[in-house]
C-alpha cells in the first residue's frame, strides 16, 4: 500500500479545521475521500469535499451539534450526513462493508476499519484517502491508475459488477472524466457481459449516472465504448447513431458554447418520437420532457440560408431555450455548413419584441374567437414587417380590417 505525506492548500481553510478538531477532540477518525483527492492528484482546483468517518451517523450529528455545525441527515440510512459550515457543506459518510449484494441494491453495515471501507469501493482511483495530517493512502494502486488515465475496478471486475450493475455506467462515467483511449479490458469485459442486466436498475439511477456522463467534457469516447458493448441499447432502448452529438460536441468547442447534459441528450436521442418512452423510462421530469421535445420537433424549420429577417422570425415563434437547441443542432448535424453561425449571431442579438396589441384594442368585437383572428392577422402583418411597426400603425391596420 502506497503511503506518504501531501501538502494540500484546500486542508488548511478554516471551514475544514473546524471540522479535523472537533472530530479530533471527539477521538473520532476522519479522512478525505472522492473528488478532493483525486483532483489534487491531478492538480486541479478542489470544490467538492468528502469525509469519511469511524464515527456512526448518529454521532456525527451529535459532535457537528455540540459544535454549533448544522447536521443534515441527507442520507443517514447509507450513513452519510452533511455538515453546512458557513456557506460550505462537506458529506461526512461512516465507514460501510457490503453484507449482502443482489446487483441492485447492497445492504451494508457500518464500520470503524477505512480498510474495508476502501475495499468496497467501486475503483481504484475512489479508494484513495487523505488524513487530516497530510497521510495520504493508496491501498490499490489508483493514482497510478489515476495518472495512466485508467478507471480499474478494486478486486475482480466482473464480481464487482455482479454486485452492483450501477457500476456499469459509473464506469462509463469516470471513463469520461479520467479515462484514456486505452480502456482496462477486465473492466469492459465485465461490462459487456453484464450490459443485459441494466434494463434491471431503477429509471432515477440511470438517469442520474447518464447525464452526469453527458456533462464531461468530452463524452464520445465513453459513449463509443458504450455502444460496442451494447450498454447503450440497454438504456435507451434502441439502437442510435453517435453522428449528431459527436457534431454537437463539436460545435460546442467552436462557438464556446457550455455543455448542456440535456442538449446532448436530445443530440443522442435524435428522433423526437424516442422521447417520451425514455422519458418515461428515465423518470425524467416534465421539464425535461418537453424541453427534449421542444429541441427535436421539426417545425419551425431552420433554413441554414435565411436572410437576417426571415431568422428572427422563427426565433420570435421559439422559446429562447428550445431556439438555441434548435440551431445547435441544426449546426451539429451539418458542422460543414457556412451560415448556422449567422442563425447564432441572430440569435444571440435578438430580444424578442412585445407585440403592440392586446384583446383591449378590438372591443369592437363580439366574439372571443373573432377578436382573436384579428389580433393573429394583425401580429403576422406586424412580424412580416420585421416588428418595425408601432402600436399607432397596428391600430391602423387593425381599422383596415375592420372596415374590409
Amino acid at each position: 500500500m502506497k503511503q506518504r505525506r501531501v501538502d494540500l492548500d484546500w486542508m488548511s481553510t478554516t471551514e475544514i479545521q473546524r471540522i479535523i478538531d472537533i472530530f479530533a477532540a471527539a477521538n473520532c477518525e476522519i479522512r478525505f475521500v472522492g473528488g478532493c483527492v483525486r483532483n489534487s492528484i491531478l492538480g486541479h482546483s478542489v470544490t467538492e469535499i468528502d469525509i469519511a468517518t469511524d464515527a456512526l451517523p448518529n454521532r456525527v450529528q451529535e459532535i457537528l451539534r455540540s459544535a454549533n455545525i448544522k447536521a443534515v441527515p441527507t442520507g443517514i440510512e447509507h450513513g452519510t450526513i452533511t455538515a453546512v459550515v458557513g456557506d460550505r457543506s462537506f458529506e461526512i459518510t461512516t465507514y460501510r462493508r457490503d453484507v449482502k449484494t443482489d446487483g441492485r441494491w447492497a445492504v451494508v453495515a457500518f464500520g470503524t476499519d477505512w480498510r474495508e471501507d476502501a475495499a468496497r469501493r467501486d475503483f481504484t482511483i475512489n479508494a484513495l484517502s487523505i488524513t487530516p495530517d497530510g497521510t495520504f493512502y493508496d491501498p490499490f494502486g489508483g493514482e497510478v491508475d489515476l495518472l495512466a488515465g485508467r478507471v480499474r475496478f478494486v478486486g475482480e471486475a466482473s464480481h464487482r459488477v455482479r454486485e452492483d450493475i450501477l457500476r456499469i455506467l459509473r464506469w462509463f462515467r469516470f471513463h469520461a472524466y479520467f479515462g484514456n483511449q486505452s480502456p482496462d479490458a477486465e473492466a469492459l469485459a465485465a461490462c459487456r457481459g453484464f450490459a443485459y442486466r441494466i434494463p434491471d436498475l431503477s429509471g432515477e439511477r440511470i438517469q442520474y449516472e447518464l447525464l452526469r456522463l453527458l456533462d464531461a467534457s468530452n463524452p464520445i469516447s465513453s459513449l463509443q465504448l458504450m455502444a460496442e458493448c451494447g450498454v447503450l441499447d440497454a438504456v435507451l432502448g434502441y439502437r442510435t447513431q453517435l453522428n449528431l452529438i459527436t457534431g454537437l460536441c463539436k460545435v460546442e468547442r467552436l462557438t464556446q458554447t457550455p455543455q448542456d447534459a440535456l442538449l446532448r441528450l436530445s443530440a443522442l436521442l435524435r428522433k423526437s418520437s424516442a422521447v417520451e418512452t425514455l422519458a418515461n423510462r428515465l423518470r425524467l421530469s416534465k421539464k425535461a420532457r418537453q424541453r427534449l421535445s421542444a429541441a427535436l420537433a421539426k417545425d419551425p424549420a431552420l433554413d441554414p440560408a435565411a436572410a437576417t429577417n426571415l431568422r428572427r422570425r422563427v426565433l420570435y415563434h421559439l422559446e429562447k431555450t428550445a431556439a438555441l437547441d434548435r440551431i445547435m443542432l441544426a449546426w451539429a448535424a451539418d458542422t460543414a455548413g457556412d451560415h448556422w453561425g449567422d442563425w447564432l449571431k441572430t440569435y444571440r442579438t435578438f430580444t424578442r419584441p412585445v407585440f403592440p396589441l392586446t384583446g383591449h384594442d378590438v372591443t369592437w368585437m363580439d366574439t372571443g374567437p373573432a377578436v382573436g383572428e384579428a389580433l393573429k392577422s394583425v401580429e403576422a402583418w406586424w412580424i412580416e414587417q420585421d416588428f418595425a411597426p408601432g402600436r399607432t400603425a397596428c391600430l391602423s391596420y387593425l381599422n383596415g380590417l375592420r372596415l374590409a
